[in-house]
C-alpha cells in the first residue's frame, strides 16, 4: 500500500493541472471557442474506457494495466511536447482520456486489494491526501518550467516524472505474483 502511495504521489507531482493542457492546444492553433471541446474528447475516452479496463484488470492483472496507463501518460505528454498540428492535440486528448480510463479506478482498486476491509476508508482517504498534496506543487513546477523554458520542457517533465513512478511500481512488483 506504502509503495502505491509513493508511486502515486510522484506520478501526480508530474500531473499539473489539465489547463496546461488547455493552454498548449491554444497554442498549437486550435480556437478559443475549440478549445473546451477537447475536454470533452477526453472525457467521452475516459468514460468510454472506463468499464472495459476494469473487467480487463479482473482478467489480466491491475497493475499490468496501471503500468500501461502510467506509460500511455508518458507518451501523451511527450506528445504534448512536440506537438505541431491540431488534428494531433485531438488525438493526444483522446488518448489522455484512454489513459485516465487505464489509471483512475485501478489504482483505486490496486488499494482496495492491499488493505483490510476495515481500513479501506482511511487508505482511500490518505491516498487521496497524498495526491492532493501533489497536485499544487505540481501545478507550480509546471507554471515556472513553462514561463522559464517553456511549454515543452514543462511536458516533458511530467513525462519523465510518469517514467520513475512507472519504473518504481513495476521494480515494488518484481517478488509480487503480478509480475509484468
Amino acid at each position: 500500500y506504502w509503495i502505491l502511495v509513493g508511486v502515486a504521489l510522484l506520478f501526480n507531482l508530474g500531473n499539473s493541472s489539465d489547463a496546461f493542457l488547455l493552454l498548449r492546444a491554444a497554442q498549437v492553433g486550435i480556437s478559443a471557442s475549440f478549445v473546451p471541446l477537447t475536454l470533452l474528447v477526453m472525457n467521452l475516452t475516459y468514460s468510454l474506457s472506463a468499464y472495459p479496463v476494469g473487467v480487463l484488470s479482473d482478467r489480466l492483472g491491475r497493475v499490468k494495466l496501471l503500468v500501461g496507463g502510467f506509460l500511455l501518460y508518458a507518451l501523451v505528454y511527450l506528445g504534448f511536447a512536440f506537438v505541431q498540428a491540431q488534428w494531433q492535440v485531438w488525438g493526444l486528448f483522446a488518448l489522455y482520456g484512454l489513459h485516465l480510463g487505464m489509471s483512475q479506478g485501478i489504482l483505486l482498486a490496486l488499494v482496495a486489494d492491499r488493505v483490510p476491509a476495515t481500513l479501506r476508508g482511511t487508505a482511500f482517504g490518505f491516498l487521496n491526501l497524498a495526491v492532493g498534496v501533489a497536485l499544487l506543487p505540481a501545478s507550480l513546477l509546471a507554471g515556472f518550467l513553462w514561463q522559464a523554458f517553456g511549454s515543452g520542457v514543462t511536458f516533458i517533465t511530467g513525462s519523465m516524472l510518469a517514467l520513475m513512478a512507472t519504473l518504481i511500481l513495476v521494480l515494488s512488483q518484481a517478488n509480487t505474483r503480478e509480475m509484468i
